[in-house]
């Protein structure tokens, strides 16, 4: 793979790697960061209802999950940026085979190439 190709994908990576850490801010921000007093807008004295309460909770553990798959995506992320500048970047971790360009423009940090993948998903299938 040459340089441009590499620098190509690494701009493709920052750019996601961009948009997916202003989600989780987001989500932080709007979600995990207030009471549940103040996530419904509830100023008075009186105590919530248990449907409401359970609602709010839905809501927060929903956000709660969302961050967690937006944070194990930016990890992925971070490791094929570092993989970059080590220049280990498009060499699958299995069995240290190239992972091809189209692969890689359609995931860029793609830790498997297609067949080590392929292999792992009909592992997973049989468990």
């Amino acid at each position: 793979m040459d340089k441009e190709e590499v620098m190509k994908l690494k701009q493709q990576l920052e750019a996601e790697r961009a948009k997916i850490a202003e989600g989780i801010s987001h989500i932080e921000r709007d979600n995990l960061n207030k009471s549940q007093r103040d996530a419904s807008g509830d100023l008075s004295g009186y105590s919530f209802h248990m449907a409401d309460m359970a609602t709010d909770n839905f809501d927060r553990e929903f956000s709660l999950d969302l961050a967690s798959a937006e944070q194990v995506m930016l990890n992925r992320i971070d490791e094929a940026l570092q993989k970059i500048a080590d220049g280990a970047y498009g060499i699958c971790e299995n069995c240290e085979k190239p992972i091809s360009l189209k692969r890689l423009k359609a995931v860029p940090y793609a830790k498997l190439c297609l067949k080590c993948k392929e292999d792992e998903e009909k592992n997973t299938r049989r468990e």
